[in-house]
């Protein structure tokens, strides 16, 4: 059993209910420990609140030094990082090296970020100097999302860091072994003793983090209905950081795309890529009535039948693997059986697998015509709605409560430069899948995706503050009229 808990620079143990983790693949054990107790969460502010002081005094340069010693070292065990998240996620290989890369290059992406976003700026004065520079805001409570269990979390704690904060770290309790080896990799890398801590466990574990009188933010991915209890739960206390992303029901719009392969390639990578495990996968393929939208359909059908699934160790490669979970896999069905008894028709139904109860075949529903809630169903489950004018496309492609991301596939550049100025959406593309999202550039949105703190690159944003300062070096005998 693991030590379940990173306080003040020691492993020990949770202290609570006995908890574990599996791959969903083949339901192997990956990791087994305890969730922490409010008091070992207490443990962990306390630490972070004593080690705050000296960290935010740490001189830049060298809290740069000791991130890109983490970067370092996240380099150099990228493929057992990489396997790591395969195994409690069951996402392919292919797919995790390219997040353990990522986690690597989010190091230098954060250093210029906070340098751009974050730093020092002098301007001299005819009295002496004005100086905008930056302050930490104190302890960070970060909450690791199962999707993507190293990048996202990453993507909060190396700004925090860098900017002088201290982090309560709580992984998903799906993927807590992907944690605690982010943690160990900090621990190898020099980071102070109480810098960083580290608190596994589901809900009690985090609700006894948003109760603690020490939290100065949280930084959050997840789903809506999570982020807007902290949204709530915050409400009136104007001194919390709130950085919230919040998933999406996400549209495509294939209008005047002379390929219609092409558009379906595009389909398929926007919905089914990490078994549509993605805030940013397409929900929703918005399509021309007649034989242009038809014919994405009848390419993507094709496309979906060779999708091949399977285990994330396969040879050949999958180009998806299972769910998270069971639980989740089931989620996806019943989502689809609601749809279809409020109207919705199978194009290609989403099927339970032989594989195991992790693993459904990617679905595409008809839902022309069918009332269907504003949800976002987090698998591979795409719904297909035509429209009789690209107004009335994008009409229908504003028609959510979230804002995360939007697509459109089109060869007429007066047609994107609509589609831009009218989606409601953080991340706007034209003829890329709607999941890319470079790191240098803000990954969030409007509405019910998140509450206007974009992540990634303007990370940098919201883990400080800016000061403004006007000094001279000094005391003169400044002039009052009359005096």
């Amino acid at each position: 059993m693991a030590h379940s808990a990173f306080i003040s620079g020691q492993w020990v143990s949770g202290g609570g209910a006995a908890m574990s983790s599996t791959d969903p693949a083949t339901g192997d054990t990956v990791w087994t420990g305890k969730s922490a107790t409010p008091d070992i969460v207490k443990e962990a502010f306390g630490s972070s609140r004593a080690a705050f002081g000296e960290w935010a005094l740490t001189p830049y340069e060298e809290r740069r030094a000791v991130v890109e010693a983490y970067g370092d070292i996240v380099k150099a065990e990228a493929e057992h990082i990489a396997q790591l998240i395969s195994r409690e996620t069951g996402k392919p290989l292919w797919e995790t090296k390219g997040e353990a890369g990522a986690m690597a290059a989010k190091v230098g992406v954060s250093i210029a970020a906070h340098d751009e976003r974050a730093g020092r700026k002098v301007t001299e004065t005819e009295f002496g100097e004005a100086v905008l520079d930056h302050k930490p805001l104190g302890v960070m409570f970060v909450l690791g999302p199962y999707n993507f269990p190293g990048h996202l979390p990453n993507g909060h704690i190396i700004p925090a860091l860098l900017a002088g904060n201290t982090v309560v770290f709580k992984p998903s309790e799906l993927t807590p072994a992907v944690g605690e080896f982010m943690v160990q990799c900090w621990e190898k890398a020099g980071l102070p003793a109480g810098v960083l801590n580290l608190v596994q466990g589901a809900r009690e574990t985090g609700a006894a983090a948003l109760d603690d009188p020490e939290l100065d933010g949280v930084l959050f991915t997840g789903s809506w209905n999570t982020g807007s209890f902290i949204h709530k739960k915050f409400a009136g206390r104007t001194g919390v950081q709130l950085a919230l992303e919040m998933g999406g029901n996400n549209p495509l719009v294939v209008w005047d795309a002379a390929d219609a392969e092409a558009a379906a390639r595009i389909a398929v990578l926007s919905s089914y890529i990490t078994a549509g495990q993605r805030c940013s996968c397409a929900r929703r393929l918005i399509l021309p009535q007649g034989a242009a939208g038809d014919a994405v359909v009848e390419q993507l059908v094709g496309m979906i039948g060779k999708l091949s699934v399977n285990v994330w160790n396969a040879d050949p490669e999958p180009f998806m693997g299972p769910l998270v979970s069971a639980q989740a896999a089931a989620n996806v069905l019943k989502a689809q059986d609601e749809l279809i008894a409020l109207g919705a028709r199978p194009i290609v139904k989403s099927e339970a697998m032989a594989l195991g109860d992790a693993f459904v075949s990617p679905g595409l529903l008809d839902v022309d015509g069918v009332d269907t809630p504003d949800e976002e169903v987090f698998g591979p489950l795409l719904q297909v709605r035509r429209a009789d004018s690209f107004e009335a496309a994008l009409k229908e492609a504003n028609n959510t409560a979230y804002g995360l991301s939007a697509g459109l596939v089109s060869d007429s550049e007066d047609l994107w430069k609509q589609f831009w100025a009218g989606s409601r959406a953080g991340i706007v593309n034209r003829n890329r899948p709607t999941p890319g999202a470079a790191s240098t550039m803000p990954f969030g949105g409007p509405g019910q995706s998140g509450n206007l703190r974009p992540s990634a690159y303007y990370a940098a944003d919201y883990v400080a503050y800016p000061v403004a300062t006007q000094a001279a070096a000094t005391v003169e005998k400044m002039p009052v009229k009359g005096l």
